[in-house]
């Protein structure tokens, strides 16, 4: 099935008894790029995240994924997608390239041993594939997930704040991870409170606000929403953690005027 979208959402509704989290959400996500959904904790990102992985059934609205759509038709979904959660879910008894392989296998992907050993080079962990990956340290255990989620090539990943927990080296191998997924024409639709991931890694940038996208587009797009601060012999740009903040209702201008 073809489509202009990767991913396309509207309208999508979804309330924990009486407490609405998403509100009417419409998101659309062009292939081969990567949008960075941003919001406040208990904004609804994952939320939308385990509606679009068919982990969580909308109250209403739409969401189709790879032209699919998430409710009637679920199973093309999950052979369109991969999801990497918060914490990376690796087997740490086993070695990288045994969790490779385990996956390969359930997924039923021919030959698992040279797909592990090509995600092993992929991913820079060929000398450490031989290893327990309890030896690893996090930016590899990180590295390694996303190589397991890569198993069978989806076209989406969608990546859940990860980077949660990370130092700032390891947040930065996961930042070259995703750079390279998104040149190699892999969609990504990641979640993050990072404002500066965000910036490192989106092409487009979308914020959710009390189960709403409050507003979209890329990083120079957003900054235009911001009169940018000045000083006396400098123009200083608003930073994108000023933008998010002025867009949800939150410091503003004085947030800017704070900072000079």
């Amino acid at each position: 099935m073809t489509t202009t979208h990767a991913i396309e959402v509207a309208g999508l509704t979804k309330s924990y008894g009486d407490h609405p989290v998403l509100r009417g959400v419409d998101l659309r996500v062009h292939p081969g790029t990567v949008l960075a959904l941003l919001g406040s904790n208990g904004a609804g990102k994952t939320t939308l995240v385990r509606i679009l992985s068919t982990l969580l059934r909308p109250d209403g609205g739409t969401a189709r994924v790879e032209g699919h759509d998430v409710v009637s038709d679920p199973a093309s979904v999950r052979a369109s997608i991969s999801l990497t959660g918060q914490f990376a879910a690796v087997d740490e008894v086993l070695t990288g390239r045994e969790n490779l392989v385990l996956v390969a296998s359930l997924r039923r992907v021919p030959d698992p041993g040279a797909v592990a050993d090509e995600l092993l080079a992929r991913f820079d962990l060929t000398e450490a594939g031989g290893r327990r990956t309890a030896t690893y340290s996090g930016g590899m255990r990180r590295r390694l997930d996303i190589a397991m989620s890569l198993v069978g090539d989806p076209p989406v990943l969608f990546l859940d704040e990860p980077t949660t927990g990370l130092d700032p080296q390891a947040r930065i191998e996961v930042w070259r991870t995703v750079t390279e997924l998104a040149g190699q024409g892999t969609t990504v639709l990641l979640t993050t409170q990072h404002l500066e991931e965000a910036e490192q890694l989106a092409h487009r940038i979308a914020i959710l606000h009390e189960g709403r996208i409050i507003t979209e587009g890329t990083l120079a797009e957003l900054k235009a929403l911001v009169p940018p601060a000045t000083v006396e012999y400098v123009e200083k740009q608003p930073t994108l953690e000023e933008v998010f903040l002025a867009v949800i209702g939150h410091g503003g201008a004085s947030t800017a005027e704070a900072r000079r």
